[in-house]
């Protein structure tokens, strides 16, 4: 049963009386406990084992005192049962066995059945919905994101295989997209349906594509997606990733109810950019958690002073943690975020 619906409210614009915090990857490296796992199992292993899987979306629920704990996955896990052959290599990532680059490649990709191709996450879920008193959020990867390493192999900074396949293609660019959203709505309602409060859809590297190409060959993916969830209460989340502050003014008519931010976008121009019609999520940079405690107070208060302007603002980094964050360091943030904003919105200061 929760008992903390900080995170919940904010999501739908509700006034809260202090503001709600979590981390992306916020179960990770960063945190001694979890690389003791990692040194006995492989990321994989890890979310195959539901206890385990559960424990790892636990840890930082406890030590960080966290507003809402989110699945420890992957935005790769499903792809293996639309037929997607790949390992997660360390310090590569994703690698795919059997890329896809031709229209028979994408022919051949079959729709996901989530409750018998990946029943340990459901019950990941089941467990987590049982024992946790915050929200637990669960996510999927959006369509471009993960048609980046499906067509690339592995990860790339130029994304020359998917852009060629994108603005060369078309029409077997909007089937595999299509496909893809399908795989991802899907994904989403399951998580839903097995005890989930929220989903985020990750489009981590979206920020890639200019503004034109992101309203042609993207975007009509990500509002399916969002689309077939609206019978749904949950609230939804886009993180269009790095680098994305121009397609903000592209999302507003996207059904979700949160829209997060990188750090190369203000809170108050991230409200600007997509017309007010979210909340918003974000956006230290992840890397300040490597300055002094009371620099990255310094950065945090700035950005909740914009965010609390209006009601309807989750602090969270502008992309995932990284192992040389410091537990003491979250810990101590998460506390200051919480007094600090507490302290704003009781003497009646927003912003």
């Amino acid at each position: 049963m929760i008992d903390n619906d900080l995170f919940l409210r904010a999501c739908r614009g509700e006034a809260t009386e202090r503001v709600p915090v979590w981390y992306m990857r916020q179960a990770g490296r960063y945190d001694p406990d979890y690389r003791k796992i990692k040194e006995k199992y492989s990321l994989l292993e890890i979310c195959k084992q539901p206890e385990l899987a559960a424990e790892v979306t636990l840890m930082p629920v406890r030590k960080l005192g966290v507003d809402a704990a989110i699945l420890y996955s992957d935005i790769m896990n499903p792809v293996a049962s639309i037929g997607i052959d790949f390992d997660i290599v360390k310090d590569v990532g994703p690698v795919i066995h059997n890329p896809v680059r031709s229209a028979q490649d994408v022919e051949r990709l079959t729709p996901i059945e989530v409750e018998r191709d990946l029943p340990h996450v459901i019950e990941t879920i089941r467990m987590l919905d049982r024992e946790l008193k915050v929200p637990l959020i669960t996510f999927a990867g959006a369509p471009f994101t993960l048609a980046s390493y499906i067509i690339e192999g592995r990860p790339s900074k130029s994304y020359i295989r998917t852009k060629t396949l994108m603005y060369s293609e078309p029409e077997i660019w909007h089937m595999l997209m299509g496909k893809l959203a399908d795989m991802a709505a899907s994904y989403l309602r399951a998580h839903i349906a097995a005890g989930a409060k929220a989903v985020q859809l990750f489009d981590s590297w979206v920020g890639a594509l200019a503004p034109h190409d992101f309203k042609t060959f993207v975007l009509p993916h990500v509002e399916s997606i969002f689309a077939k969830l609206t019978d749904l209460d949950a609230p939804k989340i886009y993180f269009p990733g790095v680098s994305s502050g121009e397609l903000l003014p592209h999302l507003t008519d996207l059904k979700a109810n949160v829209v997060g931010l990188d750090w190369r976008v203000s809170p108050s121009e991230g409200r600007r950019r997509t017309g007010g019609k979210f909340a918003i999520q974000g956006n230290l940079d992840p890397y300040v958690l490597t300055a002094p405690q009371e620099v990255v107070h310094e950065h945090a208060r700035r950005i909740i002073d914009e965010g609390m302007r209006e009601p309807g603002f989750i602090f969270n980094l502008g992309h995932g943690l990284y192992p040389e964050a410091s537990l003491e360091k979250l810990r101590a943030l998460t506390d200051y975020v919480h007094e600090y904003s507490e302290n704003r919105i009781a003497t009646g200061v927003r912003g």
